[in-house]
């Protein structure tokens, strides 16, 4: 029987705030350059107030996956937390608007946190440094997780970045066991390295536990198995998940299963912004793989997603993905 989901993400619900700095301002405001910094609302409304001009999008690593499966057609849905605000709305709103089914019960109006920003900062060369203020997704609680809705799905993609909240883990466990208890499969992204260092013995029992298909960047994987040595890394994470997706920046993408091994090239393009690479790389993969596409393919969908998607400002495809896979050769 056909499920009503092929993927139902779970993880930050956000509103991404995007706009250019160079690396001076950057030193100058304490920011290191390239990676996800929890920052609290008053220092959020600190940098707020001194960037530029900027361009304010719904946003969130999984909602970004969710939304990329969603443009290429999938039957998807996604739980993520919002206040009863404006900026709660805007993210619901523009969810909703690329197809996305989402039911995730507002936090109320009078909640002290406010939905979540993340002020990114992109540098010339394309890189991106995250001030991510989690306000109240960070209290997605398991009763949000609605279990038929996870029943009903072939895949779940569940947010490392999630970890950094004091109920999540309740709320991924309830979601694996409802998944999977109907035959369903459950993904993980580990969303950055810094994240596996604080949850890395709860990510390795969940890996070993529940998660068939593992996402993760080259620095991720390195951190989860503590290592520097990235094939024995790739194979020892092999060994605990059916499949393995490691994107490896402008090397293209490793994709291993079964004991075969694929890569999958990068596809050269002029970087603006390498905000949701890995996103849309997960999006595109999910996709092609819930509609039955050989591994290595799905591996290539990714790459093509994700140059797609750093060509410009923003983490969500501008381009007809379908189109670009079909020119590709990826699809008929």
């Amino acid at each position: 029987m056909t499920k009503k989901y092929q993927i139902v993400g779970i993880g930050n619900a956000m509103v991404d705030v995007l706009t250019h700095a160079d690396d001076s301002f950057l030193t100058d405001n304490g920011i290191e350059k390239g990676i996800m910094q929890l920052i609290d609302m008053d220092r959020a409304v600190e940098l707020y107030g001194k960037v530029g001009p900027a361009t304010e999008i719904s946003g969130g690593s999984a909602a970004n996956t969710i939304a990329g499966a969603a443009h290429l057609g999938g039957r998807v849905a996604y739980v993520g937390k919002v206040k009863d605000d404006q900026l709660g709305a805007i993210f619901a709103h523009d969810l909703r608007a690329q197809g996305v089914d989402y039911e995730t019960a507002l936090a109320a109006a009078d909640a002290p946190q406010e939905t979540g920003r993340c002020i990114v900062l992109v540098s010339p060369c394309g890189e991106r440094s995250m001030n991510t203020y989690l306000g109240v997704t960070e209290f997605l609680h398991p009763s949000d997780i609605i279990e038929s809705q996870m029943a009903d799905a072939e895949w779940i993609y569940l947010e490392g970045y999630r970890f950094d909240g004091p109920q999540s883990h309740e709320a991924f466990a309830k979601a694996n066991a409802a998944c999977k208890g109907a035959g369903g499969k459950v993904s993980l992204t580990l969303s950055d390295p810094f994240c596996v260092e604080r949850h890395r013995t709860a990510f390795r029992e969940m890996i070993k536990s529940d998660v068939d298909l593992l996402f993760c960047n080259r620095s991720e994987m390195l951190s989860m198995y503590q290592t520097e040595d990235f094939d024995a890394a790739l194979n020892e994470a092999a060994t605990e998940v059916e499949i393995v997706a490691c994107t490896d920046s402008d090397q293209g993408a490793h994709i291993l299963s079964g004991g075969k091994r694929w890569h999958a090239p990068a596809i050269p393009t002029d970087i603006v912004d390498a905000t949701g690479a890995g996103d849309l790389f997960a999006g595109a993969f999910l996709w092609g793989l819930t509609n039955g596409y050989a591994l290595e393919t799905c591996g290539n969908m990714g790459c093509v997603a994700a140059s797609e998607v750093i060509s410009h400002i923003g983490a969500r495809a501008e381009a007809d993905l379908t189109e670009t896979f079909r020119k590709s050769g990826l699809i008929s």
